[in-house]
Order: C-alpha cells, then structure tokens, then sequence
C-alpha cells in the first residue's frame, strides 16, 4: 500500500506549506473534487436517512466546553482560549456541545423523536508537531458529525441504523472494516465519575452488536470521556490500525445541558444522545482512500471519470465535443490531446482515470470511442452514446465495477 502523502502529492490532490502551518494542509483542485464528492455522497445518504442538516460556528465561549465537560477532560487537547473583551472563546475541539444547544434552542415532544441533526463541521485539535503526518494526524478536522436525541427505547434501534449507514457507505467506497471494537473506559484515564451510566450505555451498545450480528473485541481505556463507543476500525497494508467510523451512547451531556422533551404523560423526561461518524473525518478517510486504492478511486469518486486521447489533431474537434456531451451528463472529463505525446504516454499518464476513450479517424467518422478501462480490459468500439450512458448508470449506482456486460 503506498504512502498517502507521497501519492496525495503526485496525484495534485492536497500539498502543505509552512507558512500555513504544520497539520494544517490545503486542498488542490483534484483533491477539492474529491473530498466534495464526498461530502455529496455523505449529505445525501444523511438525507435519505431522515437526518437533518445544521451549521454552528467553530468557536464557542470557554463555558460552553465547562458545561460539556471538554474543559476538564479534554483541554490538553484543545488549543489555548483567546480573549475577547471580558470573554474567553476556544476552537471548538468537538461539535456535540453545539448540537446539543441547537436542540436545547426550541422545546420538544416525544413525537418529534428519534430528532436527527447532522454537520461536516470543523473542529481543532492542538495535536503536537512530532505526531502529525499528511492527513491522518491533522490540527483542523472536518467531521461527518451527527448527534441522534431520542428516547431510552430508541436507542438501539438508531444506533444499529447508523451501523448499517457505515455499511452502505464502506461498500460503496470499497472499504473493508478490519474489526469493530467495544471502547469502554480505563484505569487512570479522564472519564466522567458516572459508573451507573457507563453499565447502560455499554449494555445498549452490547445489544446493538449482538442484534446486528457484529464480532467484535471489547477493549479498556478507548472510550470517549463521556461514555463508551463502537469503533469501526480499518487498517493499512502494515497492519496499522486506525478508527474511521464510530457510534456512542451519551447519557452525560443532555444533564449537562438540561435537555428535555415533553413526553406522553406531559412531563419532561431526559432524551438520550446518540454520536455517530458514518465516514469519520474527511480527512482520514481521504488519506485511506488513497492508500487503499493507489490513487484509483472507485469511479464516482474519481477526481476525472473519463479522458479523452485524440488518436491525432484531427479528431480534437470530436473529442471536445465528447466531453462537453459528458459534462451536460455530470461526468467529470477531459481531453488529453497530442499535444501532451504519443498515445501510449497519454494512457500511461492516465493510468488512474477509470475510463480512456480513444478516438481515432474511423472512431470520429460514425461517433463511436474505442473504450479501455483502468483494469486493463479493451472493448470494441462501441457508440459514444451507448458508452456515456453505461458510465453514467454505474456512477449514479455509486458502483465499484468498472463495467458490466
């Protein structure tokens, strides 16, 4: 498995600079393409699942992470307050006290849950400069963040359809989870003093597991600080394991915050928060895309879905015009003309692209493309029409396969 950072770099997909700042790096063009098709991809599956969509600023004051409880438990990790006139304000290091403020902002029913709220959101951590590295130890991360606020008998039920989410998404992408891990809290570590809390939490997340036929391994000192989680981990070509998606129960910020709904008996009654990460940070999931497939992303996701190869400058003209027939379909192309060598540089050169139309004097003659895909396959030449619509149809299917007969 090659190293993110050297093919992120070949690939033009992100870069750093110093005066930037270590752990803080920007996005290419071909990279932006990626990480915005993934953020689509996220955002409607969200969608689709009944979440809904809110944006919170990345600042909050220094009492807001008191309240939560990030303050006393997590503040080596969070960079130093700035001060504001009489205030001091942090970057926020999470996105679940601003959640749970969103929900406290409007009074509730018990008919309005399971209530969904989801955001890519950034948050900072102040990581040291020795750990960072490309874009799996990074400072400012941008979370495929979610909060579920629902009753105690919804819990498992939620937290098994965010499993399920993860599902869809790792195939989708072509990831394999190498195991899932039961994180529960510790010896020594910072957690909230709470062991009623922790036993229910980790007995509904048990359930969750067993109902959803998951093996999993239950390992000590991994928790969040607030309560204990399902991590979905992944691991690179060395064994190295990394968590990507998680799901945890959180009895401890709705009393923090007070949160409530109105229940059928028409008291209030204290609702249970569910976090979930489908595809963790953007970030990370990038960096094992990129490892995991050299560079060669699954069609959908590829920065340029199909390059054009003029045989000769006589069929530049057609080979424009196949590309402009590929935008209107929301195909990502382009042409890669004589200009840039001989047609056997230009497929090299193109090596990561799913799909190469080669179009050549007989090919631009009677609107036909000579098709080779990325696995090496050739295919007789075929009709642009017929190629552009059979593209289309696996990467509007989020497919994995190239083609299909």
């Amino acid at each position: 498995m090659p190293d993110h950072r050297k093919l992120g770099r070949e690939l033009g997909l992100f870069d750093s600079d110093p005066l930037i700042g270590a752990g803080l790096p920007y996005w290419l063009p071909d990279g932006a393409l990626v990480r915005h098709t993934l953020e689509e991809y996220i955002r409607d599956a969200e969608r689709r699942a009944g979440y809904r969509h809110v944006y919170s600023p990345v600042l909050g004051k220094r009492e807001l992470y008191e309240i939560s409880g990030h303050w006393d438990h997590y503040r080596d990790d969070m960079f130093p307050p700035m001060r504001l006139g009489a205030e001091q304000v942090v970057l926020r290091p999470s996105l679940c006290p601003h959640h749970a403020l969103i929900y406290r902002s409007r009074s509730h029913s018990y008919r309005e849950l399971p209530l969904r709220m989801a955001e890519l959101g950034g948050m900072y951590r102040s990581e040291l400069s020795g750990v960072l590295g490309g874009l799996t130890r990074v400072r400012a991360i941008h979370l495929n963040d979610a909060h579920i606020f629902c009753t105690l008998e919804q819990v498992a039920e939620e937290a098994a359809a965010a499993l399920e989410l993860i599902r869809r998404a790792y195939d989708a992408l072509g990831i394999r989870a190498a195991r899932y891990r039961l994180s529960l809290p510790g010896a020594g570590g910072k957690y909230v003093a709470a062991p009623r809390m922790w036993q229910r939490a980790a007995a509904l997340l048990v359930e969750v597991l067993d109902r959803c036929g998951v093996i999993y391994e239950s390992v000590e000192g991994e928790a969040a600080f607030y309560g204990p989680k399902i991590d979905v981990q992944v691991a690179d070509s060395a064994g190295r394991e990394a968590t990507l998606s998680t799901v945890q129960v959180d009895f401890h910020q709705p009393e923090r915050f007070d949160l409530h709904y109105v229940g059928a008996d028409g008291d209030r009654h204290r609702p249970i928060m569910v976090h979930r990460s489908i595809i963790g940070s953007v970030e990370r999931v990038v960096a094992h895309l990129v490892e995991l497939h050299g560079g060669a992303f699954p069609a959908w996701l590829a920065p340029t879905q199909l390059v054009v190869l003029p045989v000769s400058e006589a069929e530049a003209e057609q080979a424009r015009a196949l590309v402009r027939r590929c935008q209107e379909r929301g195909l990502r192309a382009e042409v890669a003309g004589p200009e840039r060598g001989s047609l056997a540089a230009r497929i090299r050169a193109a090596r990561t692209v799913p799909y190469q139309a080669v179009i050549g004097a007989r090919e631009a003659a009677v609107d036909e493309v000579a098709l080779r895909l990325r696995d090496g396959r050739r295919l007789d030449s075929l009709p642009a029409a017929e190629v552009l619509a059979r593209i289309g149809d696996l990467v509007g299917a989020l497919s994995t396969d190239l083609w299909q007969v």
